[in-house]
């Protein structure tokens, strides 16, 4: 059953001083409740103890804290880390830890499912079935960190797992406000990615919001094939896209685009898409992560095999972008990139639906 009580990870600094503001309390309070909850990982209102006691009552028999339990930790032989996670209404979402030598990355999800139908991704094959609020965004975060050795950190939160992230605006940047926000989590800007299909009408809205990262999911080069891989493209093809981010004044050589493209056998991986590649980019300050597709019981396609990826990598190098073919991680158990879906819990799996276009803003941009 839905919790009708608030809850204290769904609301900015601003929001919750705004709050307590009203309730009776003073607003500098709020601070000190973030402080609890993101920097120290207090889930117990009763166990915040600079806080009067009135207010931890009112806190205790008034609000909710935790928005997420986790199900099940998997672990791949590289080292990546699976949560799949359970929300207040019993849906279920994953994120996933991404060691490296120097940083931790996890990949967060924004929606349960996904409406956009992407023909090659697992979580397009479950359809939508609701935003996840900010405290479900940032929840993710925390559970995840609580899994880390003590000394160990997570260094960047990339916006790429299951959901499209900008059909979920608002609860993605209140969300990007406590990432950053030193009463918080306290990261940098810089350390955090939100990734697109190319929702061009809410690009500029995401890149005010500050100096993040934005990802765009090209993974084709004509868009007779991006129509059939990502059928968002319909609406805003291949041309409307780049054009938009040609133009775009906050992007720049010290803000890049990110361009994402999956590489699927016999569909987007010959030499002659790798050549467009960088005509289509130019006049883009951006760089290209090309990785092979990683299959799942929802897709049609396979990976190239490496030399085929080398090759296409080559090109593009050559052509003199910046580019990176990136290895797979935790594709194993699930986790890598298009594989999202949690499978464990919710059994077989399911067949695609078609994108739901209420759910997409007007394509004029």
């Amino acid at each position: 059953m839905k919790s009708l009580r608030p809850h204290i990870k769904d609301y900015t600094r601003d929001a919750l001083r705004a709050e307590f503001k009203r309730r009776g309390f003073s607003s500098y309070r709020a601070d000190q409740v973030l402080s609890w909850v993101y920097r120290h990982g207090v889930e117990d209102f009763c166990e915040m103890k600079n806080l009067p006691i009135p207010l931890r009552t009112h806190l205790e028999e008034e609000w909710d804290i935790r928005s997420l339990v986790e199900r099940k930790l998997e672990t791949s032989i590289d080292g990546t880390r699976k949560l799949v996670l359970e929300t207040h209404d019993k849906e279920v979402i994953e994120a996933v830890l991404i060691p490296e030598e120097r940083r931790n990355t996890l990949c967060v999800s924004t929606q349960v499912g996904c409406p956009l139908a992407c023909s090659f991704c697992a979580t397009g094959a479950l359809g939508l079935t609701r935003n996840l609020r900010t405290g479900e965004i940032v929840d993710q975060v925390l559970r995840a960190r609580a899994v880390l050795p003590e000394e160990e950190v997570i260094t960047n939160v990339v916006f790429m797992g299951m959901g499209e992230p900008l059909l979920n605006l608002s609860a993605v940047t209140q969300s990007v406000s406590l990432l950053t926000d030193p009463k918080a989590l306290a990261m940098a800007p810089r350390r955090i990615t939100v990734s697109t299909s190319g929702l061009v009408p809410q690009i500029r809205p995401l890149l005010e919001v500050g100096p993040i990262n934005l990802a765009v999911s090209l993974h084709a080069t004509t868009d007779e094939v991006r129509d059939e891989l990502v059928p968002l493209n319909r609406r805003f093809p291949i041309d409307v896209l780049l054009g938009a981010l040609r133009s775009e004044p906050l992007l720049s050589r010290k803000r890049p685009v990110f361009f994402e493209y999956t590489l699927m056998r016999d569909v987007n991986d010959s030499l002659e898409d790798a050549a467009r590649l960088p005509r289509l980019l130019n006049g883009i300050p951006s760089k290209l992560n090309v990785i092979p597709m990683n299959p799942h019981p929802d897709a049609v396609y396979q990976p190239p095999d490496r030399k085929t990826c080398d090759a296409f990598a080559q090109v593009i190098h050559r052509a003199g972008m910046r580019v990176t073919l990136r290895r797979n991680r935790g594709s194993d158990i699930d986790a890598a990139c298009g594989q999202l879906a949690a499978r464990e819990v919710r059994g077989k799996a399911t067949a695609p639906r078609a994108s739901r276009s209420e759910n997409l803003p007007p394509s004029s941009v």
